[in-house]
């Protein structure tokens, strides 16, 4: 059985306007997304700004209320979960924000923010059991304990991303829901975080779901990448077969748009992109959403929903022309 299994999630925003506040349309930001996370993987969410990925995260999380669907934790269901249950639930999954400096309260200083959740759940009392815990929890992460007693403004953006994955992990959750956790760091700082997630997953056994646009630092750290766009998954399989051989049109042009260091194979790479802009999820389009862009597309593209199917050895791509 899977560790996290979701079925079919949808995530609709009402539009309403006039007098009486009435709905007039919807934000299909989520639109029937399903995929699974075994006990120790690392799924990687990818796709452009505004696919849907970031949202998918919270609503498994809880933090948006889902429209519809089916999140398992461990087999237990988290959708309509409320209050106290809840709140047991989430002690088991947890979520790493990408702009730090809007996630960590800049009146908390670092002691403030890893202890909180710890005093939270009962998991340590008194100051004497809680300043050993943020010790051992600021090691884990690279940080030097005697810095706890500073605020967030005090460090460095690559620092205090790691003070957000502390966070994370101070309840010793099984999954991490990483939200754009490297896209606003440096290369190298990038590279030093990538590396601690890998750590952090050998140790503790965590599962990663990894949400990015960028696929370069996506197929380092994933076993699998699933493939968003407008609202739903449009291909997932092994991070080395993606690679290797894309199915989906979309996924072609996510490809060939990763940089090559040698200039010389760079300007032979061949380039597929994609013309005019994502359309909107207030009005999307008919049948296959990708068919506007897409080079490939054919009349039953327009009208004809494609489903996610199985093209052999776990890869399944939601494509008729797969």
């Amino acid at each position: 059985m899977s560790l996290l299994a979701v079925r079919d999630l949808k995530v609709h925003f009402p539009v309403r306007r006039g007098l009486l506040n009435r709905e007039v349309a919807r934000v299909r930001a989520v639109d029937g997304v399903s995929f699974d996370v075994d006990a120790g993987e690392t799924l990687g969410l990818v796709g452009e700004s505004g696919c849907g990925k970031s949202t998918t995260a919270r609503a498994v999380l809880q933090l948006i209320p889902p429209t519809a669907g089916s999140v398992k934790l461990g087999g237990e269901e988290l959708v309509g979960a409320k209050g106290s249950r809840l709140r047991e639930l989430r002690r088991d999954m947890q979520m790493g924000f990408q702009d730090t400096s809007a996630s960590l309260n800049p009146r908390m200083t670092v002691f403030g923010t890893l202890s909180e959740p710890l005093r939270v759940h009962g998991l340590a009392e008194g100051t004497s059991e809680l300043e050993d815990r943020v010790r051992g929890l600021m090691r884990k992460v690279g940080l030097e304990p005697a810095y706890m007693r500073r605020y967030p403004h005090e460090f460095s953006g690559g620092q205090r991303q790691r003070i957000g994955i502390a966070r994370a992990i101070a309840l010793e959750p099984k999954l991490l829901l990483l939200d754009e956790p490297v896209s606003a760091l440096d290369v190298s700082i990038q590279a030093q975080i990538v590396n601690l997630l890998a750590d952090l997953q050998s140790d503790a056994g965590l599962s990663y779901v990894f949400v990015a646009h960028d696929l370069a630092v996506v197929r380092h750290i994933c076993r699998r990448i699933a493939v968003m766009y407008l609202g739903r998954i449009v291909e997932v399989c092994e991070a080395r077969e993606l690679v290797r051989a894309p199915r989906h049109p979309y996924t072609e042009a996510l490809l060939s748009a990763i940089p090559v260091p040698d200039p010389a194979i760079e300007r032979k790479k061949k380039r597929l992109p994609l013309a005019g802009e994502v359309p909107s999820p207030l009005a999307p389009p008919s049948g296959c959403h990708f068919h506007p862009r897409c080079p490939k597309a054919e009349d039953r593209c327009k009208r004809e929903v494609p489903e996610l199917r199985e093209l052999g050895e776990g890869h399944h791509a939601a494509c008729h022309l797969a």
